[in-house]
């Protein structure tokens, strides 16, 4: 007796579309979440558990067009499948939903605040993170998450994400040299982790100090073997 599988009947991630051809008419539509993936780079650089899309497709339905947020982030899932990495994320091959998406807007409202929300929400999504840089009155950074099928509006800066283990927020800073606000990861206690510059420059700075603390040591070792010699003692024969 043959055995029906209707996931065979699905298009794989190889058979879809990975690009609508639709250009980021933002730049911080790609900064802000590769900085973000960057981090976490860095902070789960031991875990394979994860995976961090950018400007990528979420297939959720084979008779729809993929969702693409500007990021989103999944758990319980392969970082990478191999050299050529996902051309696309596909529900019905990860078996995972993600469990954060980010929206960056731009100057023209592409239904973040509609639209986009309710999509999420439909789809089962818990978090849903949105920062619009251009506010002046209003928080530039909403984390919502989903209680009863309804996203409820979080406070605070950073906010804590327990399902994620981290928090998101947002700071002034600098990265790849340009000075502004920027979206970051940070600890269960709310300390910001440190970007790839700044992690690197941290450890020039801790290797600057103990080159210089070698050096002040072994001045003072000399001025110490000077002094006994002035006394008559021979340093040497007290080793």
């Amino acid at each position: 007796m043959l055995e029906y599988n209707p996931l065979a009947c699905l298009p794989s991630s190889e058979e879809l579309p990975d690009s609508d051809d639709t250009p980021v008419d933002n730049e911080l539509q790609d900064l802000i979440p590769g900085l973000l993936k960057v981090i976490l780079a860095m902070v789960w650089a031991e875990r394979m558990d994860w995976f961090f899309g950018i400007d990528m497709g979420i297939y959720h339905d084979p008779d729809l067009p993929a969702i693409v947020p500007d990021g989103f982030l999944s758990l319980g899932v392969e970082r990478f499948y191999d050299q050529n990495l996902r051309p696309s994320y596909v529900l019905w091959e990860e078996k995972k939903l993600p469990v954060l998406v980010l929206e960056v807007v731009s100057q023209t409202y592409r239904g973040e605040y509609s639209t986009k929300k309710a999509e999420y929400a439909r789809l089962g999504i818990l978090y849903y993170v949105v920062y619009n840089p251009f506010r002046r009155r209003k928080p530039r950074l909403e984390v919502y998450k989903l209680v009863n099928n309804v996203y409820e509006l979080h406070d605070g800066n950073p906010v804590l994400l327990p399902e994620i283990g981290l928090g998101i927020g947002i700071e002034q800073g600098t990265y790849l040299g340009i000075p502004r606000e920027w979206m970051y990861w940070y600890n269960q206690e709310g300390q910001r982790f440190l970007t790839p510059e700044e992690d690197k420059k941290l450890a020039q700075q801790e290797a600057q100090q103990a080159k210089q603390e070698a050096q002040q040591a072994k001045q003072e070792a000399q001025l110490l073997r000077e002094r006994l010699r002035s006394l008559g003692i021979d340093p040497d024969s007290l080793s």
